[in-house]
């Protein structure tokens, strides 16, 4: 399994964010000392994502996409919980897929797509 760290500046920003908004889930923390930069692992169906504090782990601005079964119905999801800082839409592509890009507090990208049959994506 490959594992992708996105860097982050501020802990409560990115639980609002990926936990709050995008519904992953802690899985756990790590911290060398409580003033110390936090190391994170989310994780949300088989996406499994690292945050970190770190300066040394990874570059702000970074990009990912995670394959979402039923990407409409997650769309739909997270539009119910009133998150004031994103409101992605749907794109359908015309490489065959539909695709819903958000962006985190830190600037990184996280496109979550869907492979879809037919020419008009439903």
């Amino acid at each position: 399994m490959i594992t992708p760290i996105f860097r982050i500046f501020d802990s409560e920003k990115a639980h609002a964010f990926y936990v709050d908004f995008l519904g992953f889930q802690v899985d756990w923390e790590h911290r060398f000392a409580e003033n110390l930069p936090l190391y994170v692992q989310v994780s949300k169906d088989d996406a499994v994502l690292h945050l970190s504090e770190h300066h040394g782990d990874a570059t702000p601005g970074g990009a990912i996409r995670i394959n979402k079964i039923d990407l409409k119905e997650y769309h739909a999801a997270i539009q119910d919980k009133d998150y004031a800082f994103a409101n992605p839409s749907i794109e359908k592509k015309p490489w065959g897929t539909i695709e819903m890009t958000v962006l985190d507090p830190f600037s990184n990208r996280i496109i979550f797509y869907e492979e879809v049959a037919g020419s008009d994506g439903d």
